[in-house]
């Protein structure tokens, strides 16, 4: 499999989507968790995503079913859930994404089936077999129900949350710690057991070595606006020095 990467999108432009995706990236995460974001900027930002063959995904603040299924008819190609933390979390989240018999979605037959053109039942069997559910790591009880998540039927792929990780842990804003990266590490572990994907998001040199030297199919490059502040910052630094 081709590696597939993503960046967290917090600067809601549909230009800047279509710019993400012209850059070479797989797919972007819509932030809603701690973004203010219309009905209309996120759709307007799908589409952006959807024209440069860039998947929009989706990060819902919570496992809520009545906005899981409004995303996912928006054209959001998979849900991110943070914090997630139980079995019954994740079986919550796949029964909202999945229509009946393996979920309780609700139809539509909006713009996911072309407006029509796509019949029903054909719509119902690729969603139910493509959309994503993704759980984000982000916490001690997380880690530790890390296998009764994975064992859940649905559960697509896992991305780590290193930043909150290292505040539940109790070591304040310390992504890098060595206990956050140990318990990345075993996050990845028990992925490769059940034959999930888990989504890293290195950052450093060396921790993008090693998940590029471990078989890292999935990279998360960080979330935009930290990337652009950087890059803004550095440039000037550029040009301001004597």
């Amino acid at each position: 499999m081709q590696r597939q990467i993503g960046i967290l999108n917090s600067l809601h432009s549909p230009l800047l989507c279509e710019m993400i995706g012209r850059a070479g990236y797989d797919f972007v995460v819509l932030d809603l968790e701690h973004q203010l974001v219309s009905p209309d900027q996120l759709m307007h930002a799908i589409r952006a995503c959807e024209v440069v063959g860039c998947e929009p995904w989706v990060r819902v603040p919570e496992v809520d079913a009545k906005l899981i299924g409004r995303v996912l008819d928006a054209g959001a190609r998979a849900v991110v859930i943070p914090r997630l933390e139980t079995a019954a979390q994740a079986r919550d989240a796949v029964a909202a994404a999945r229509f009946p018999p393996l979920g309780r979605r609700g139809i539509t037959g909006g713009r996911v089936t072309g407006f029509g053109r796509e019949p029903l039942d054909a719509y119902i069997e690729r969603a139910n077999r493509d959309i994503r559910i993704v759980p984000m790591i982000e916490s001690r009880a997380g880690v530790e129900a890390i296998d009764e998540i994975l064992a859940v039927p649905g559960v697509s792929l896992v991305m780590e949350g290193a930043l909150d990780l290292s505040l539940d842990m109790g070591l304040g804003p310390q992504p890098l710690h060595a206990d956050v990266w140990d318990a990345l590490l075993h996050l990845a572990a028990r992925c490769a057991a059940h034959d999930i994907p888990f989504c890293a998001n290195p950052r450093t040199a060396e921790q993008r070595a090693y998940w590029l030297a471990h078989g890292g199919a999935w990279l998360l490059a960080g979330e935009d606006r930290g990337l652009l502040q950087g890059a803004l910052r550095a440039r000037a630094g550029e040009l301001r020095e004597p």
